[in-house]
């Protein structure tokens, strides 16, 4: 790690300018060049250790004549950086140690937040099944009230339409004995008003 290093896919990519560290003298990149020092801010392995890199690795943008015209920016002169820690400090350390704690528990409270819904959710589907058959059981006792009530207001209608039908027969058969009667008698004593 000490070397300079070509392998850019483990080169950090978040990174911020730092000190040098005491004891450590600046060194000068593959374009002669003195090196910028920058410390890793990424949540990674390599969270605050410090490196070397070259101070031209991405070019300034170049000044614009105009505010319509910009030129394009030239290509990284060189891709030099070197490793100046080989070890993590021990804040980063304990930042990541930190940072796990507070995932892990971060993780237990959401597990025990989905357990707790996950019983809510059951009581609630418990109570809603207990609710429905309640409410079965109710509306099953009031079809059973409207069967009983409706046979007992048809044998009320059906007593009523015999003693209806009784009564008509009763004054139909006394229509025809009056009927029976005037047309047996002889009609003696009685004359019709005009004749009088």
């Amino acid at each position: 790690m000490s070397l300079p290093c070509s392998d850019q896919s483990i080169r950090p990519k978040k990174l911020q300018s730092a000190s040098l560290p005491r004891g450590v003298e600046a060194v000068r990149c593959w374009c002669g060049d003195l090196c910028k020092v920058k410390e890793v801010t990424d949540f990674s392995d390599w969270l605050g250790m410090k490196f070397f890199m070259c101070a031209n690795y991405k070019s300034d943008p170049p000044e614009s004549i105009s505010v319509y015209l910009r030129p394009p920016s030239p290509p990284p002169l060189c891709m030099y950086y070197r490793w100046i820690d080989t070890e993590m400090p021990d804040w980063a350390v304990t930042e990541i140690r930190e940072r796990g704690r507070r995932a892990w528990a971060s993780l237990d409270l959401e597990e025990r937040h989905g357990k707790a819904e996950a019983e809510e959710k059951g009581e609630r589907k418990k109570e809603w099944k207990g609710y429905c058959v309640e409410q079965r059981a109710f509306i099953d006792e009031m079809i059973r009230k409207n069967q009983e009530e409706k046979l007992r207001l048809e044998e009320v209608y059906r007593q009523r339409e015999q003693a209806h039908e009784a009564e008509r027969e009763r004054k139909r058969e006394r229509a025809r004995a009056a009927k029976a009667a005037e047309e047996a008698g002889d009609g003696k004593g009685k004359y019709p008003r005009w004749t009088q």
